[in-house]
């Protein structure tokens, strides 16, 4: 799938079969997060990989808006160091990984973004880094309609060399 393909595609999963994903898989979205682009190259990010059930069970009891992390045969905790810009950092390499993940048939969704500071704790995180998010992988358990998407006409949301010009493609 290419790049523009996965954009146009992906979609939030929140159902996972009981499969695993393969260990070349999770390693390959691991490594597009390390990839990504960051500001001054300060890569202010850590990838905490969680297989195990008990863990992903605790996991989802503490994401107030994603228990279902509880179902995924695996998440990727991502924590931040306090800089300002680690969250755009950091929110670049959780897109990184969200679409390699799609591109190999692999569902997931963004859990959290506050509220997540019980999970350092359960992880062992050093006090230096706060976690972000929470991200669930796995296979759907649904038919999901790739590229069905509600989203406003690009003229509500572009605009051509001033605000209010019309962009069209």
């Amino acid at each position: 799938m290419d790049v523009f393909e996965a954009v146009r595609t992906v979609l939030a999963v929140r159902r996972y079969q009981d499969r695993p994903v393969p260990a070349d898989v999770v390693a390959q979205i691991v490594e597009a997060g390390r990839l990504t682009a960051s500001g001054m190259n300060a890569q202010p990010w850590h990838f905490i990989v969680v297989e195990d059930r008990a863990t992903l069970g605790q996991l989802g009891a503490l994401a107030r808006t994603g228990p279902y992390v509880a179902q995924a045969p695996l998440a990727i905790v991502v924590a931040i160091e306090s800089t300002p810009l680690a969250v755009s950092d950091a929110s670049r390499a959780i897109q990184s990984m969200l679409l390699t993940a799609w591109a190999a048939g692999v569902g997931s969704n963004w859990v959290g973004f506050s509220s997540l500071g019980a999970v350092r704790p359960l992880l062992g995180l050093p006090d230096t880094l706060d976690v972000l998010a929470i991200l669930p992988f796995g296979y759907p358990a649904d038919a999901v309609g790739q590229g069905k998407k509600e989203r406003k006409p690009l003229g509500q949301v572009a605009s051509r060399e001033r605000f209010g010009q019309p962009f069209e493609g």
